[in-house]
């Protein structure tokens, strides 16, 4: 019999990578997206259900047609900017989505959820090696629903026995190496895919928001994680509560920063091209400097992020930013 997992938000930059790993795994991930970010084009390893989260209807119908064995729900609003000008919008769209998708998948007997949570959890707390014991203050709308999503996990465990893996990351980077799926986004906010833009002439110039911050050369710091590295931790999460070790929650990081300045270095010697850069004012609601540990999820899941140096971050994304890829 066919071994099903909804996947939400699998037309998705991660959910697709995500996709790709379960199906090498052994699992039919069907994905569930109602492509307002996502890509028909990036659902190409099991099936697509067009649907909304809010949509409780169409939740059940797709939890009977298919009867997944658990949940990998990463579909979510995640854009920092718009959730300060916004937040209405995140408190929608990320918590009430997630409260249908967990009583849904309740609803339908199915008691496994793998959740796409972030280190934006913690807020800004610089110098601090974020672990799964670092006090949560986070500090956007994002990152509050978040956090809420994670609560409210917990209620669901303590009342109906939902077993959850929860990962906290920050910026995932890259391409799957294959060059199956890749980063595209519009509007385009992450800053590898738009210093790659730059790099190779699709946009004037790459926009450093902020050079003021209270770090070594004034940009802020974070810490990066290859997107194949991060969806082997997600299918990992998933044996793990096969296995039945219960509910956990995970950072996944490699412990070291790059400030984007590191990051523009890197990109222009792995490229061997200069990157044109212009300077703006930092953004409401960015924090200094996040850096994720991952020391439980090595030794707890097997976790080895083995593409998860920047040059090869980089240069996989390079590679899939020159091919064909989807755009849309």
């Amino acid at each position: 019999m066919p071994r099903h997992i909804l996947v939400t938000g699998g037309a998705g930059y991660i959910g697709a990578h995500a996709c790709k790993a379960l199906s090498r795994a052994g699992y039919v991930p069907v994905t569930f997206d109602n492509l307002s970010t996502g890509w028909r084009d990036a659902v190409r390893f099991g099936p697509l259900e067009e649907g909304d989260l809010a949509d409780r209807a169409r939740l059940d119908e797709v939890f009977a047609a298919y009867q997944p064995e658990a949940v990998m729900h990463f579909a979510a609003l995640s854009l920092v900017g718009d959730a300060m000008r916004d937040p209405g919008t995140y408190w929608r769209r990320n918590v009430l989505g997630a409260l249908n998708l967990i009583e849904a998948a309740i609803a339908a007997g199915c008691g496994r959820f793998v959740f796409s949570s972030t280190c934006a959890t913690y807020g800004d707390q610089d110098g601090v090696l974020l672990n799964e014991d670092t006090a949560q203050q986070p500090i956007n709308a994002y990152g509050k629903s978040k956090l809420a999503i994670e609560q409210m996990l917990g209620d669901f465990s303590a009342s109906h026995g939902l077993e959850s893996v929860i990962f906290r990351y920050f910026n995932v980077a890259g391409a799957d190496p294959d060059g199956e799926v890749g980063e595209f986004h519009q509007p385009e906010t992450h800053l590898i895919p738009l210093m790659l833009d730059a790099i190779d002439g699709k946009r004037a110039a790459l926009t450093v928001f902020g050079t003021d911050y209270p770090t070594p050369d004034g940009t802020c710091i974070r810490d990066y994680v290859h997107v194949s590295d991060l969806v082997d931790a997600h299918v990992l999460g998933l044996n793990w509560l096969e296995g039945g070790r219960g509910s956990n929650v995970f950072c996944l990081g490699t412990g070291s920063g790059f400030s984007v300045r590191e990051v523009i270095a890197q990109s222009a010697r792995v490229t061997n091209r200069d990157v044109p850069v212009i300077y703006g004012d930092r953004r409401a609601g960015d924090a200094v400097s996040l850096v994720s540990g991952s020391a439980r999820a090595v030794r707890d899941l097997g976790w080895q992020p083995a593409r998860s140096d920047m040059a090869t971050m980089i240069a996989d994304a390079w590679r899939w930013h020159q091919g064909p890829g989807f755009r849309g």
